[in-house]
């Protein structure tokens, strides 16, 4: 599901908008390209250290989106730079395997964010 193209947008650094809604609006946070962890099975880990409103938004309504891109890689037709919108659902790590990886990585982190994506979609 997620393109070699994706994974080349993460060899450079860029902002990641993560969104997340609730009954009345949505939310937005932002984290780095560098920050995202993604594991064989195509999941995308994120270390969060504040991140409280989108843990209560994510318990009301598991949908996530995120966007992030490069100006660095090349997207269609060569024009420079390329992004991606991902579409899945998220929720919060606080123990376990994965949160002990991410947590050796990314000392920070209190909990890890975990989305599993649903659909990525290049934008550029």
């Amino acid at each position: 599901m997620l393109s070699e193209k994706f994974f080349e947008v993460l060899t450079h650094e860029g902002v990641v908008s993560i969104v997340t809604w609730n009954t009345e609006e949505a939310h937005v946070v932002n984290t780095w390209n560098s920050y995202l962890v993604v594991t064989p099975d195509q999941r995308i880990l994120i270390p969060a250290y504040a991140m409280h409103r989108t843990e209560k938004n994510l318990t009301l309504h598991n949908k996530v989106k995120l966007t992030l891109g490069s100006r660095e890689v090349l997207g269609y037709k060569d024009y420079q730079g390329t992004g991606f919108l991902v579409e899945g659902t998220g929720k919060f790590l606080a123990s376990g395997p994965e949160f002990d990886m991410m947590k050796e990585k990314f000392s920070f982190l209190t909990r890890v964010l975990e989305i599993t994506v649903a659909k990525a979609k290049q934008m550029l």
